[in-house]
């Protein structure tokens, strides 16, 4: 992309000494009023912008320079505006940029010092290019609703593509906040029952004696109140899909009722005697862990089977590598957009963040945090402040050598296949596409100790 700086100055001295501050591979354009800089903008748009404040009429004050700098920014929020400004007027220059310029140098003209701003502005100006150009790449989807980046994700993202066409019963496993219920939409949406309806219960939501009569229905006069024939969430999904979030949290008496459903496709209604086939796809999703509980008979174990024809493990967001900063960017421009605030962008302090936080809600509370931050950013940069993650320790400067970051990389992944395979070395070897020797010789390598307590250590001796 051709480099173009529009230099607004109303000067003719001082503007044609700027010209020639710059090398032969930016286009200089020149503008010595509000009016002349608007039209330029909109003809020829520069990436780079110096705007002197002081322009007529006022070009004693700095009015007018003010309320270019505002047009330019709703016309051309990607633009980087450096405000050009006298020495004493320094107050003025700090309100420039909170109001969203990039930049300010003061007068008097220094070439070098000059060249060296405006050269970093359309650096910076590249790299929000850039920055946009791989968001948009790496959150290409065929799964409406989500952005996925990561090996992990993309791997859920193929399996779902893949069983989509096939009316097999798919239970989604992971913590609160993981997108679930947007993946349970999206095999909905792939599959050949797209044009029928996509039915959602809560089953932790309802109380317990509420919950058989919102799935399975019931007659008129089933129990006081009962006025009127009410069909169940199955029976309305008959056709299309039947979400049932948070199964883990089904009552015991009703998981009975719903294991009958299951194998025979039939539903009868509270109070009902008439058996009502239905032909339906179901979905369940549950943050708990279902082993326990069957462990616990709190869940029946022909239930889970029922359930788990397909079982899909959602990982956390902070197992997702990747997945924060390109979620919090889309979550950002949506935002942004709704509030007529496209210019904003992260601070560096707050991409920091984004990355080193734990995300213990997920995608959840980083949409909460993300809305938050755009509607408290002063200026064009949503800071680490206005996402409440100011106080997170970010992660430090990976080395540069080589070696150790491969010795880094691999005591990381021996660490987690370990903690995976619960210290079954040679499970632990399978998942890490190794021999067990090979671990063997890797553990002793780096010193990590193997214990029966399922933990890893590092010898530190």
């Amino acid at each position: 992309m051709k480099k173009k700086l529009l230099i607004v100055e109303d000067d003719p001295g001082l503007q044609s000494q700027m010209r020639w501050c710059f090398d032969e591979d930016i286009e200089v354009f020149t503008a010595d009023d509000r009016e002349a800089a608007l039209s330029l903008l909109r003809r020829v748009e520069p990436q780079v912008i110096t705007l002197d404040l002081g322009l007529p009429p006022d070009p004693g004050g700095a009015t007018e320079g003010f309320r270019t700098l505002e047009d330019i920014l709703q016309l051309a929020p990607q633009t980087k505006i450096i405000v050009v400004t006298g020495r004493e007027e320094k107050e003025n220059a700090v309100k420039a940029v909170a109001i969203g310029a990039c930049d300010f140098y003061q007068k008097p003209l220094d070439a070098d010092i000059l060249a060296f701003v405006v050269n970093r502005a359309f650096r910076h100006f590249e790299l929000e290019q850039q920055n946009q150009q791989l968001i948009q790449a790496q959150s290409s989807s065929t799964l409406p609703g989500i952005i996925a980046s990561s090996p992990q994700m993309q791997e859920i993202c193929r399996t779902i593509e893949k069983i989509s066409s096939a009316d097999v019963t798919t239970l989604l496993l992971g913590e609160t906040g993981t997108g679930k219920e947007v993946l349970a939409r999206a095999i909905h949406n792939l599959s050949g029952r797209r044009n029928k309806s996509f039915s959602a219960i809560n089953c932790a939501a309802i109380p317990d004696n509420l919950l058989e009569s919102e799935l399975f229905g019931y007659e008129k006069g089933a129990f006081t109140g009962a006025t009127q024939l009410k069909k169940g969430k199955i029976e309305i999904a008959d056709g299309g899909t039947l979400f049932l979030d948070e199964i883990g949290d089904m009552p015991m008496p009703l998981q009975a009722k719903m294991l009958r459903f299951l194998q025979e496709r039939v539903v009868e209604r509270v109070g009902g005697v008439k058996e009502i086939p239905v032909d339906v796809r179901v979905v369940c999703a549950t943050h708990r862990n279902i082993r326990s509980l069957i462990d616990q008979g709190e869940f029946r174990e022909d239930l889970f089977y029922r359930i788990s024809e397909i079982t899909l493990n959602i990982p956390p967001l902070r197992s997702r590598d990747g997945d924060a900063l390109v979620i919090a960017q889309s979550l950002l421009k949506s935002f942004a957009q709704q509030m007529d605030r496209k210019q904003l962008t992260f601070s560096e302090d707050a991409v920091k963040a984004i990355k080193s936080y734990t995300w213990p809600g997920n995608v959840r509370e980083m949409i909460n945090k993300v809305k938050r931050g755009t509607i408290m950013a002063d200026g064009k940069k949503v800071s680490a402040a206005d996402l409440e993650l100011q106080n997170v320790s970010t992660q430090e400067q990976r080395p540069l050598n080589l070696r150790q970051v491969r010795e880094d990389a691999e005591k990381a992944a021996i660490t987690q296949a370990l903690m995976e395979a619960e210290n079954n070395m040679s499970r632990a070897a399978r998942l890490l596409g190794i021999t067990r020797p090979t671990l063997y010789s890797l553990t002793d390598k780096y010193g990590m100790q193997v214990h029966s307590d399922n933990s890893v250590e590092q010898d530190t001796e």
